[in-house]
This record gives structure tokens, C-alpha cells and sequence, in this order.
């Protein structure tokens, strides 16, 4: 799934919509992920970014960020179903019938019943109308990212809609983690968010305890690679001076994995050019900086 997009930012011509429209050849498949406020906008930025050539859409009702639910956007829509269905409708009649639609969701706005009916509404509402599949969110929009996600709910819901289809999200930040999703409330898969902000390498360790295996840690070379690759991307994307800060807010998360953590961390706060990037990495991710591989993840699954 690629970055959330503001709807109007694809209706609007610009720089913006220019780079949020380019999709490389390599890149596939990925989703689109929209955001906003007016039904009229959603139909014409989906049709933009299946053109574009996106795989999915994605419609976000979910996110809790102040300055998005002040603007009448994200978890917002979960308090007023009329509005989050027409929307979903819009998308539908836009490109429903050449690419998969889905909606993401948090479990309601707050823990009220009329906030737990209002998202049973928007959830029946927008599987009648024909989108493929939900993820839905175990923590309130009051909650934001404080307190558990609740996966009772999750289960809930996945027992609520029967066979259709149900990604589970929320406190996913190991291999074991998911597994263990998957296995207490039946939903049919996850979608990976904070979890993997600085650590690519989460998605391999799920594919490994499902298939049976301990979960392999990144080797020291293998971190490194992953830290050029995001670099060149950032920079091609954002161009050096902007890319450069991106890169580095994502690199302090990958500090976490390495053996010396804080060394590493307080290496990356230091960068502010490329060269000074070159030399952290040639310093802490050169051979033999470290064991070279550090072995399984020390998790077990229950």
C-alpha cells in the first residue's frame, strides 16, 4: 500500500499529483490509499490512480491524527455512515468493476453503542455495496495509539461478516505477533503499519513462522543493503535535500535492530548529507562490524 493520498490532491493539477501518479513498472502490485471529506472528489481521484495504474483502492476511514478528523476526514466519516457510504458508492461506480476496493476502519470513534452501531452500519453497509475486503482497526479514534487494540473486536467483527473478507490491524510489531492475530480472532489476514517502519525485514519473518520455521533475523549486510535501497529511493522520490530528512527519521528505526543501538541511533541524527550518510553506514554495517548475522528472532509462538 503505497501513502495515504488526499483526494483533492489528484482532482488538482500540480507537482503533487504528478508525483503521486507515478507508479513504477517494478512496483506492483500496490495500493492506492484515499483520504477526504467530499463524496464528489473520491470517485474522480479513484479513477486517477487506477489509470495511474494501481492495483487496489483503499478508502480511509480510520486515521486519528487531530488536524485530518478536524477537516471532517479519516475516523472522522466512522460518526456519520451516511457520508462514509456515499463515498464508498462514488468509488465503487468509479472503478469497482476493474480493481478491488476496500475500506479501512477503526472499531468506532469512541466506546459508546451509538459508535459501535454507526460502525456496524458503515461495515454491513459498504460489503452490500460490493467492496472486496475491510481492515479494521481494534482501537477506538479517541484512542488513537494509547491502550491495547482490542482483538476481541476483531474477532467479532470476523464472526459478524462470515466468509467475507477481514484484515486484521493494531500492536503488530513481531513475526509472532501476527501469528498470533491470525490464530485468536480468524481474521483472513493482517495489514502491517507502525510495525514495520524500520524493519522490511518483518514481512519475512511472518512468511517464515507460518511456514513452520524460527524467525530469521536481518544480517548486518542485509540491514545495509535495506538502508541504501531506502536512501536511493528517497532521494529519487523527494530529491536529496528532502529525501535525506525522510530517510532519516525511517533509519533511526532501523537503529533498533542493529547490535549497538544508541551508538547507531546518535550516528543517524549526525547525518545531514549524503557523504556523512556513506561514512555511518561504512562505520556500523561494514563486514565483521558485528557477528555478520545475528541469528533467529528469540520468539516463540504459543
Amino acid at each position: 500500500m503505497n501513502e495515504v493520498v488526499i483526494d483533492e490532491l489528484l482532482v488538482l493539477r500540480g507537482k503533487a499529483r504528478r508525483r503521486l501518479l507515478d507508479v513504477p513498472d517494478d512496483d506492483h502490485p500496490v495500493g492506492g490509499q484515499l483520504m477526504g471529506a467530499r463524496p464528489e472528489t473520491f470517485g474522480r481521484a479513484a479513477r486517477d490512480l487506477v489509470d495511474a495504474g494501481y492495483d487496489t483502492v483503499d478508502i480511509n476511514f480510520g486515521c486519528p491524527v487531530p488536524r485530518v478528523l478536524d477537516r471532517c476526514r479519516g475516523g472522522f466519516l466512522l460518526g456519520h455512515p451516511g457520508r462514509a457510504l456515499e463515498i464508498v458508492d462514488r468509488v465503487l461506480q468509479s472503478v469497482g468493476g476493474e480493481r478491488p476496493v476496500t475500506v479501512k476502519l477503526r472499531r468506532g470513534v469512541d466506546d459508546s453503542r451509538e459508535s459501535s452501531d454507526r460502525f456496524f452500519a458503515i461495515l454491513d453497509g459498504a460489503f452490500e455495496l460490493g467492496v472486496s475486503g475491510v481492515t479494521v482497526h481494534g482501537r477506538t479514534v479517541r484512542q488513537r495509539y494509547v491502550g491495547p487494540s482490542d482483538w476481541d473486536f476483531l474477532r467479532r467483527v470476523k464472526r459478524h461478516v462470515g466468509t467475507k473478507t477481514v484484515f486484521g490491524s493494531g500492536d503488530l510489531f513481531q513475526a509472532a505477533d501476527v501469528v498470533r492475530m491470525l490464530a485468536c480472532t480468524g481474521v483472513d489476514g493482517v495489514t502491517l503499519a507502525r510495525g514495520c517502519i524500520g524493519n522490511p525485514f518483518l514481512f519475512g519473518q511472518v512468511r517464515d513462522l507460518l511456514a513452520g520455521r524460527p524467525a530469521r533475523a536481518p544480517t548486518i549486510a542485509e540491514q545495509r543493503r535495506a538502508l541504501a535501497l531506502h536512501w536511493t529511493e528517497a532521494a529519487s522520490l523527494y530529491g536529496p535535500g528532502r529525501g535525506l530528512g525522510r530517510w532519516r527519521r525511517h533509519a533511526l528505526q532501523y537503529a533498533a535492530l542493529h547490535p549497538d543501538p544508541v551508538a547507531v541511533r546518535d550516528a543517524f541524527v549526525s547525518v545531514r548529507s549524503e557523504a556523512r550518510l556513506v561514512t555511518v553506514l561504512d562505520e556500523w554495517y561494514a563486514k565483521g562490524t558485528a557477528s555478520g548475522s545475528m541469528g533467529p528472532v528469540q520468539e516463540e509462538v504459543e
